[in-house]
């Protein structure tokens, strides 16, 4: 952890990171999710939240600015919480929207339904 975050304090990992940084990546995998864009785009703005909170870190904290194990770190975060909130959310939606087609199979999944279960119409 001193070679990954050089100089800066658990504490201040934890809360750039893991719940600011966590929290604003699990609402742009919704978002994304929600508009029914595919999941690549949750790698770009993985991306970008990555570099903002290379600049809380360096801002608030003293960290260092251009340091790329932490940017990667980071980023890789950030991208597995986007993409898990990204298929729940999708798993939601395909229920919701077509209930007559879809059942769900998990938090992350969903099973088409049988002809012979699905309501005449």
């Amino acid at each position: 952890m001193d070679n990954l975050y050089a100089g800066e304090r658990i504490a201040h990992v934890v809360l750039v990171t893991g719940i600011l940084g966590g929290g604003a990546a699990w609402l742009l995998g919704r978002a994304i999710a929600n508009t029914w864009r595919p999941p690549w785009q949750v790698g770009i703005a993985a991306l970008l939240l990555g570099a903002a909170a290379r600049f809380i870190h360096f801002a608030l904290f003293r960290g260092e600015l251009l340091s790329a194990p932490s940017y990667c770190c980071d980023t890789l975060i950030f991208l597995i919480v986007g993409l898990f909130a990204w298929r729940v959310t999708r798993a939601s939606q395909m229920v919701r929207q077509y209930p007559w087609l879809y059942a769900r199979a998990g938090p992350l999944g969903w099973r088409e339904i049988g002809r012979e279960n699905r309501p005449q119409q």
